[in-house]
């Protein structure tokens, strides 16, 4: 059986994927959704970096059984899919990498400092999670939107520790998969939103120009909330592919 292995963004958790595992489970997949170190029940890791998570995902992945997996990352769980197949890319049948970016490299420091004043200037200002995400959620979804899609995103991100969201907008900004987007050569699909102002369709169809023979594919009307602003079109973007790749 096929594992499809669900990683979530910054202000995500396992429960981002609620409207995809039943899904893909009941179309003849093993459907998992982690909760990255130090989300969910998850225990943290330190240093807090990308060597570390990602050991974690191998061991989640070896957990599994013998198969490759084919990793679905959204946003930070985009790096991470990214960095795991860097790193150990016999684990690794297909990647699927939606609404994000080969990392913070490509962009001014400027877009890093902003990005982590706007991530984390609220809880410096001493609000909670909760108000954080009432406050920068709305933003994120695109002008085709699930109705209970945002709420549900604000809800997921308000759970979140404050102390893991500060050490995952640090991990954000010091990735750069640029170099290693040459080297994918396992089928992969790019899937963007139109209004997705955090990871912008333009920078995506660099990417991936980039990893040689990629599908690359753009939902008209969504933001960056991705799989649950629409999850009806994501889904049936992702099943495609699979069942094209006979995956």
């Amino acid at each position: 059986m096929t594992h499809l292995l669900f990683l979530h963004g910054l202000g995500g958790g396992h429960h981002t994927w609620d409207r995809q595992l039943p899904f893909f489970a009941e179309r003849g997949y093993a459907a998992h959704a982690w909760d990255q170190p130090g989300y969910g029940h998850s225990p943290i890791v330190e240093p807090y970096d990308f060597e570390q998570v990602s050991a974690a995902l191998r061991r989640l992945i070896e957990s599994l059984g013998s198969e490759p997996v084919i990793l679905v990352g959204h946003s930070m769980g985009g790096y991470v899919a990214q960095e795991a197949y860097a790193r150990f890319p016999q684990l690794v049948k297909a990647l699927v990498l939606g609404f994000t970016s080969p990392g913070f490299a490509d962009r001014s420091g400027d877009f890093a400092r902003q990005f982590v004043a706007a991530r984390v200037g609220a809880l410096d200002q001493g609000k909670s999670m909760p108000e954080l995400a009432a406050q920068l959620m709305p933003a994120m979804r695109g002008a085709i939107s699930d109705a209970e899609g945002l709420a549900h995103a604000q809800a997921i991100m308000g759970g979140i520790a404050p102390a893991t969201y500060r050490k995952a907008v640090q991990l954000l900004t010091t990735f750069d998969g640029r170099r290693n987007l040459k080297n994918i050569s396992v089928p992969t699909l790019l899937i963007a939103g139109s209004d997705d102002k955090t990871a912008p369709p333009e920078v995506m169809q660099r990417m991936a120009k980039e990893i040689p023979g990629t599908e690359f594919v753009v939902l008209r009307g969504c933001g960056h909330l991705g799989p649950m602003d629409q999850p009806e079109a994501f889904n049936g973007v992702l099943e495609s592919f699979l069942r094209r790749r006979k995956l």
